[in-house]
């Protein structure tokens, strides 16, 4: 059973730039104060409340879900709100993002369109408690910002329903641009049926292609639970395969550690960091042979070799065969 949340490295850096302390955050919350120093950042359920409940109670702002939950930035997104602004328009997009939510942490994304309206919902399926307000309007305001920067239009839903009642109602009413109704059911925010085919023009296929095998780690590595070493090392890898290749100073680095202790548990382990290297290389390369329609030369560049010569010798030598040969029998199977 999933248990954990993975919680963003960046919220550290927007609560900074909002004005909340974090170490006063993180002291209030019952949480280590090295958390955001952490290479993969997971708490509970009881754990990610306490967070959100620290949040609320540090900022002096009531509207500080709002603001946590707007990002301009799209380098700060997550891999996987990236990869829903590559898809074809918002109902797709909130697919995907359902998908990763029920295979990645114990929460749902629930949508359902009855006639003119349709409502998504956020639920916290191990959840013992009601969940933080400032949460839940940091949820809403997340799904806002995706819409927005996906269809390019400033879409407003058709209401937002909280169960909870606020003291920053105006605020939230100026933010979604639509009637906030307090004391509802469910926390819920509603837009029109008609609003999940607006295409986004965002949307980049190729992109959300090359986004897929590490999307997919991702989802393995919250699916199975504790990590290996050597899978760290490997996803640690792949993040960096886009154009170069990674040294062990950069994956030590993203590790929080030195390069020597990345060596020798490498050698612990009864690998070599040119093995674990070889081994996310090739991975990839068959995920780009098989999935996508990129020439040898852009996968060449993308695994990080310098010319697609240096890349089909080591195609050979891992599979027999050359890559484009490779490429050829793979589809052919798939056809057959």
């Amino acid at each position: 059973m999933l248990k954990h949340f993975r919680v963003a490295g960046t919220l550290s850096t927007r609560l900074e730039e909002s004005g909340v302390s974090v170490s006063a955050v993180l002291r209030r919350a019952g949480l280590p104060q090295d958390l955001f120093q952490q290479t993969r950042i997971l708490v509970n359920t009881e754990e990610l409340f306490a967070l959100w409940r620290a949040i609320a109670e540090v900022s002096s702002d009531p509207a500080i879900g709002l603001k946590l939950g707007t990002e301009n930035r799209i380098e700060r997104f997550h891999p996987s709100g990236i990869a829903a602004l590559s898809t074809e328009n918002f109902g797709a997009a909130i697919d995907h993002l359902a998908r990763y939510k029920r295979l990645s942490v114990p929460e749902e994304l629930v949508h359902d369109r009855q006639g003119d309206e349709w409502s998504i919902q956020f639920r916290w399926t191990l959840a013992v408690e009601a969940e933080p307000p400032v949460l839940v309007d940091h949820c809403f305001a997340w799904m806002l910002t995706i819409v927005r920067h996906g269809t390019g239009m400033r879409i407003t839903p058709l209401r937002l329903e909280l169960v909870q009642p606020r003291t920053h109602t105006k605020a939230l009413e100026r933010h979604f641009g639509c009637p906030i109704v307090c004391g509802s059911a469910q926390n819920a925010i509603v837009f029109r049926t008609a609003d999940a085919a607006i295409p986004f023009v965002t949307r980049n296929a190729e992109l959300l292609e090359m986004l897929a095998p590490q999307f997919e780690l991702d989802l393995k590595q919250h699916t199975n639970g504790d990590d290996s070493f050597l899978e760290l090392v490997r996803g640690a890898i792949q993040q960096r395969l886009t154009g170069h290749r990674p040294t062990t100073e950069d994956v030590a680095r993203e590790l929080h550690m030195s390069s020597r202790t990345l060596q020798r548990r490498l050698q612990e382990s009864g690998s070599s960091f040119q093995r674990v290297l070889d081994e996310a290389r090739r991975q990839m390369a068959r995920y780009y042979l098989k999935n996508s329609v990129l020439e040898l030369n852009e996968a060449a560049y993308l695994l990080g070799y310098e010319d697609a010569s240096s890349f089909a010798r080591a195609f050979r030598a891992w599979e027999g065969v050359p890559p484009g040969h490779w490429r050829e029998a793979n589809r052919e199977t798939t056809i057959n």
